[in-house]
């Protein structure tokens, strides 16, 4: 078989379809664990790999999606996931016989990732490192990391891969029709993250049908990153009481042709495709040329189809795992703002050691308010366990912020902390001339996709004069090369001296910011701030320097985005250097009438400040509704205590605050503006008042919302999508009794026989192949009681096929399903 790298460029490749509906056909039984078949029914696999040959196939994927441990702890077979893979490979490998590529098929563990749930970054690479271990051994010829609808765990499979082998890896995540994943990440932001990582192919599969994926693609379709894309073969339906997707093979095979327009080095077939969706797949792609890849793959934008060049040189491309920011000589200037940081802040300093994130979140919060577009994240300090503050400050920034961050530490373990278990692409500041620290930091921000500040300095200081900056600049920026992170990745910073003790020296900074522009090529960053340490008017030195640098082409200033001058400052250069193209932002920012200021040129005060004056009630008030929204359970306490204090009633605090702020947070779920992370931590934060509020509650008022019995029906070992519900809906008040996964109609009926007072059954059902399984249930719930409500949810149900097999409700997400709750429960008080 040619090698894989070279078909991609000469032609579309062509992988297989869906293995789980095939061995069903060969008579895999429903709860039977499909990866075991590869010890007891080697045979039967083989001929599946055959069948996709015959049809056509260019690669054919390994028979162990879910042969992970975590996975197979559902059948009692973890200690058998070595076997298992590298019997797949064989099977493969034989079934071939070197007519297809053989890629290894690794799918999620099905446990959420941190900081929503209990998976640590660390155990996830463990666990699929051992998978790969086993399969490599047998020889595949690429990787295939598929069906992630987490970024951070599609990470941590790919970082595994990387360190263990040198074969191609591609990864695949599942996007729903809002265009998101099920965490809220973009395609661009999975691009950038997965390609920065180093993904050979990066793309989308199952979930959606391939009518529903042309939006998706067509924004990665923009960079010079080698695409591939698997749909379903439609959404399935019941059909005399099996599952079955409706697409026929020559309607699949029109979609992908269409998609194979818009731009794809691969195209294969997910959910319900078979060996003839392949086969006429193939036949419509006959002499269709690939999407074009030119020059070194990687994230720069494509050329035009007429040669000329869409590439912004040099650009930097930052993000957090849910929104992306381009840096470059010819957009806006990106801030990045310095306020995390503990250096002469006592409070903050003192709430570090004792483990508080408060100060951290809030400077934050006004940050991005402010206008910041990245955050720098410095917390060290005498005193503080850097290493480990720096993971939980990574970790809980992501929940409540989403911009790109900015790591700054003189620790490289420090770094890697945060770098493990940053779910986006951060700019890791800094690395200097010193031998030992490119040494130690540069295969980390290699190994972990992350792009870096280079100080233009090294073991001896600061050079005094800008030619010998320029110097060192250079040497990192080689160096950086050779490790292969590119130039457009290495963000220089001349480094700024404080006028007040080296004044002779301060313009050096920016005479070394042009020459590094002319000579190196590359953006540039400054701390502007430290020109005005140890003076007056610190705030009018910091313009004036600012706009200095901002004429010599600074890129990246350091600066506190809470300083309205700071603002006025870049929006002017941004107009006098042709970066605002047409004065747009500017005007906007101004206002149109006799140039007065509009009311965006007002910073707002920090949390829990006063313009004037001490906080009434109803400030506090609109403080706590605010915490809902954004999360911040660690801070809801300090206001419930002073709101209470303030002569507001526990009642009036849930009607008035607590259940308006939620009504906000589905309002902005449902408009696509939060997504599942936001809605964790607002219910969450709201539970902790709730929590906090059951002390001054009459007795009376202790009762929960209602009992909702919530389980994956029998035969299906998915329970990901219902652990959500759960959390949601606890913190929406309901008492949840969870009979998690694989359960049988019995043990449902059972549970409500013991708790008569049950009115509503949530059963969920990730496998099409549960949906027989899952109207049993409900005929059995309704035998028995027939006013029990039931609401259904799951990957494959929809609203047509929940009303087909007799539910009540179909609830699309674990809001909805909160919603369902709240009419069953408020129609009985009724």
């Amino acid at each position: 078989m040619e090698d894989l790298k070279e078909i991609l460029k000469e032609r579309i490749l062509i992988f297989d379809g869906a293995m789980g509906t095939e061995l069903m056909r060969r008579g895999l039984l429903p709860g039977e664990c499909p990866e075991g078949w590869n010890i007891s029914h080697p045979e039967r696999v083989e001929e599946i790999h055959k069948a996709y040959i015959r049809a056509g196939a260019d690669v054919v994927e390994t028979n162990t999606f879910g042969a992970n441990r975590i996975k197979l702890q559902n059948f009692g077979l973890s200690d058998r996931a070595g076997e298992m893979n590298f019997r797949a490979v064989e099977i493969a490998r034989k079934a071939s016989g070197g007519r297809a590529l053989v890629a290894l098929s690794v799918g999620p563990t099905g446990m959420l990732m941190e900081p929503y749930g209990n998976l640590s970054f660390e155990e996830a690479c463990h666990v699929f490192r051992e998978q790969m271990e086993s399969a490599l051994e047998a020889g595949p010829d690429l990787i295939v990391i598929e069906t992630m609808s987490q970024l951070q765990e599609a990470r941590a499979a790919l970082i595994a891969a990387k360190e263990l082998a040198s074969i191609p890896v591609a990864v695949t995540m599942t996007f729903e029709e809002s265009g998101k994943t099920l965490m809220g990440t973009d395609p661009i932001t999975a691009l950038v993250v997965l390609s920065s990582l180093g993904a050979d192919m990066v793309g989308l599969n199952c979930s959606l049908g391939p009518d529903k994926m042309a939006e998706a693609l067509t924004e990665m379709a923009g960079f010079n990153v080698p695409l591939i894309v698997q749909p379903n073969a439609g959404i399935p339906e019941l059909i005399d009481g099996r599952a079955v997707y409706r697409l026929t093979p020559q309607d699949f095979a029109e979609h992908c042709k269409k998609l194979a327009k818009i731009g794809v080095n691969a195209i294969g077939g997910c959910c319900g495709t078979t060996p003839e969706h392949i086969r006429l797949l193939k036949e419509v792609l006959s002499g269709m040329k690939p999407k074009a890849l030119t020059g070194r793959p990687g994230l720069e934008l494509s050329d035009n189809a007429d040669g000329s060049s869409n590439s912004i040189s040099p650009m930097l491309i930052l993000c957090s795992d849910k929104k992306t920011f381009f840096v470059s000589p010819k957009e806006p200037v990106k801030i990045i703002g310095d306020r995390i940081n503990p250096t002469g802040k006592k409070v903050m300093i003192e709430e570090l050691k004792q483990g508080s994130l408060s100060s951290v979140i809030e400077k934050a919060l006004n940050q991005k308010k402010a206008g910041a577009h990245i955050l720098d994240v410095n917390i060290g300090a005498a005193g503080i366990d850097e290493r480990t503050l720096m993971r939980q400050v990574v970790l809980r920034l992501q929940t409540v912020v989403d911009l790109p961050l900015c790591l700054d530490s003189s620790g490289a373990d420090v770094l890697e902390e945060g770098l493990k278990v940053y779910a986006g692409r951060a700019l890791v500041n800094s690395v200097n001339g010193s031998e030992k620290r490119m040494e130690r930091l540069l295969p980390l921000v290699k190994k972990y996709g992350a792009a870096v500040v280079a100080l233009a300095m090294d073991e001896r200081g600061i050079p005094q004069k800008a030619e010998e900056r320029v110097k060192i600049a250079r040497r990192i920026v080689e160096r950086a090369e050779e490790y292969g992170i590119r130039r457009q990745d290495v963000v220089v910073d001349c480094l700024v001296l404080t006028a007040g003790a080296q004044q002779e020296y301060v313009m050096e900074a920016i005479r070394a910011l042009r020459m590094v522009k002319e000579e190196l090529g590359c953006l540039t960053t400054l701390g502007i701030t430290n020109v005005s340490y140890g003076l007056p008017g610190r705030s009018s030195l910091n313009g004036a320097y600012l706009s200095m640098a901002l004429g010599a082409g600074l890129d990246l200033p350091i600066v506190n985005p809470l300083d309205p001058e700071v603002w006025e400052v870049i929006r002017a250069a941004n107009v006098l250097t042709g970066r605002d193209k047409n004065a747009a932002d500017f005007i906007a920012y101004w206002g149109e009438k006799d140039g007065e200021p509009s009311k965006k040129q007002k910073t707002e005060p920090a949390a829990g400040e006063k313009e004037n004056g001490a906080e009434t009630a109803a400030d506090m008030g609109r403080r706590l509704y605010d915490c809902i929204l954004e999360g911040r359970r660690n801070v809801a306490g300090d206001i419930l205590k002073d709101l209470l204090g303030a002569g507001k009633g526990p009642l009036e605090i849930v009607d008035e605050i607590i259940v308006p702020a939620l009504k906000e947070v589905g309002v902005k779920y449902e408009l696509g503006e939060f997504f599942l992370p936001q809605l964790i931590q607002s219910a969450e934060a709201a539970q902790e008042i709730f929590k906090l509020l059951k002390e001054r509650f009459p007795a009376d008022q202790k009762k929960s919302r209602g009992k909702v019995v919530l389980a994956t029906v029998k035969g299906d070992i998915h329970d990901i999508g219902k652990n959500i519900v759960k959390v949601i809906m606890e913190n929406y008040g309901f008492e949840v009794i969870d009979l998690g996964k694989d359960v049988a109609s019995e043990k449902i009926t059972e549970e409500l026989m013991k708790h008569p007072g049950i009115r509503l059954v949530g059963l969920s059902a990730l496998m099409t192949t549960s949906i027989p399984a899952m109207e049993r249930t409900i005929l059995d719930i309704k035998n028995l009681d027939p006013d029990c409500r039931v609401v259904v949810g799951g990957a494959v149900m929809t609203r047509p096929l929940a009303e087909k097999i007799g539910a009540d409700f179909y609830a699309k997400d674990a809001l909805e399903g909160v919603k369902v709750a709240e009419r069953v429960y408020d129609g009985e008080q009724a």
